[in-house]
C-alpha cells in the first residue's frame, strides 16, 4: 500500500478533527448545535448491518435536511419522555475512501468505526451501539460539514430505544 499524501494526511486529521468535535457535541449534550455539523440538505441515517448489507431500504432513523434533524431534537429534548442516560461517543481513526474535491457534487467520503457507551445517573456504564460511520463531508466556508452520515450499527437489537444522534 503506497504512503499518503501530506494532503491526504491533513484532510483525514481535519476530518478526525471533526468527528472529535461531533463527538463531543452530543457528549456534552449540546444537541441543539447538532444540525449545525451538516450542510443543509444533509441526510442521517442510523441502520442495522443486516439491512445494510442486504441493500435493505429500512432504518431507525431517516432524516433529510437540517430541518428534520432540528424537529428530532425538539423531540428527542422537550417531549419524549425517558429515562435520563448520558453517551459517551468514542471514535476511530477515519479512512478516506473517495478523496473528492469536497464539493456538494464530489463530496470527500470517509469512514470511521465508532463505540457509544450509555450511563445512567447511579448505574454502571454499559455499551449501547457499535458501528462506523460512513461520511460524506464537503468543505464550507464554516469548515467541514457532513452531506450524508450513515451510522450502520453491527448489533442486531437496540437497548430500549434510539433517543438521541448517535
Amino acid at each position: 500500500m503506497p504512503l499518503p499524501t501530506p494532503d491526504a494526511l491533513a484532510l483525514r486529521q481535519q476530518i478526525d478533527a471533526f468527528n472529535a468535535d461531533y463527538a463531543a457535541v452530543l457528549d456534552d449534550r449540546r444537541f441543539a448545535e447538532w444540525p449545525d455539523l451538516f450542510v443543509p440538505d444533509a441526510r442521517y441515517k442510523v441502520q442495522g448491518r443486516e439491512n445494510f448489507d442486504r441493500g435493505l431500504p429500512l432504518c431507525l432513523i431517516h432524516l433529510e435536511s437540517q430541518a428534520m434533524m432540528r424537529d428530532r431534537v425538539v423531540g428527542a429534548t422537550t417531549t419524549i419522555y425517558h429515562a435520563p442516560y448520558y453517551t459517551r461517543h468514542v471514535v476511530g481513526s477515519s479512512r478516506i475512501t473517495h478523496g473528492g474535491a469536497g464539493t456538494v457534487d464530489d463530496p470527500v467520503r470517509a469512514e470511521a468505526s465508532y463505540a457509544v457507551f450509555r450511563t445512567r445517573p447511579g448505574s454502571t456504564s454499559e455499551v449501547f451501539q457499535v458501528g462506523r460511520y460512513i461520511d460524506a463531508f464537503v468543505h464550507t466556508d464554516a469548515g467541514l460539514r457532513l452531506q450524508e452520515r450513515h451510522c450502520v450499527y453491527d448489533s442486531e437489537m437496540v437497548l430500549n430505544s434510539l433517543i438521541y444522534p448517535v
